[in-house]
């Protein structure tokens, strides 16, 4: 999951290059208005591929799941409020 996920990172970021470097390379030579509409498309990659790489998967744990260190769990549930202290 986690490779799958840093692959679409990687391939939307050089995506984002790509298109700045078209952009001011070769489109600005035909259509100014053209480059700077590209560079606002490559503008939003960045937020989107981030979120896309930190995206939770289906088989991922998250932060709150148990660890199944009974005494560990029974810790961060003390410190979290769930269940009062023993």
């Amino acid at each position: 999951m986690y490779a799958r996920r840093r692959h679409v990172y990687f391939a939307m970021m050089g995506g984002c290059i790509g298109l700045f470097v078209l952009a001011w390379g070769v489109v600005r030579l035909w259509s100014v208005p053209a480059a700077v509409a590209m560079c606002l498309v490559a503008m939003v990659i960045p937020p989107v591929a981030a979120i896309v790489a930190n995206r939770r998967g289906p088989d991922d744990r998250w932060w709150d799941d148990p660890s199944g260190d009974p005494q560990s769990d029974e810790w961060w549930d003390e410190l979290d409020g769930r269940k009062g202290p023993r």
